[in-house]
């Protein structure tokens, strides 16, 4: 069975996405702490699913998609998993609804799984 980090298509490092987005990488970290971005430890560095940055800009549904999660008892890592599970309410994973601007879809189910 695969993991749910094995759909993530593209993984950029912390100085790639501070390219994609025009800042350093102390700004990106913030993102990060701030849950604008996220990031995981793959191989002993933190790395960036590059399909959370568009357009210069950090995907503008993230933060509080992950936030709904929280709220609804997810750990960080446990909302990441899910973000990245196949959903067949949304015919796909959550991320790939964001990304494509279904948040609102979502965030309905997020909210629907408070724990």
């Amino acid at each position: 069975m695969s993991e749910p980090l094995d759909n993530v298509a593209d993984w950029i490092s912390i100085p790639e996405a501070g390219e994609r987005l025009g800042i350093v990488p102390g700004k990106v970290r913030r993102l990060i702490e701030e849950h604008s971005l996220i990031a995981v430890k793959r191989d002993g560095v933190f790395l960036v699913p590059a399909e959370l940055i568009a357009n210069g800009e950090a995907l503008p549904s993230l933060k509080g998609t992950i936030l709904v999660l929280l709220d609804s008892g997810f750990s960080l890592m446990g909302a990441i998993n899910w973000l990245y599970t196949e959903n067949d309410v949304l015919r796909g994973t959550p991320m790939s609804a964001l990304v494509s601007g279904r948040k609102t879809e979502v965030r309905r189910i997020a909210q629907s799984l408070a724990l």
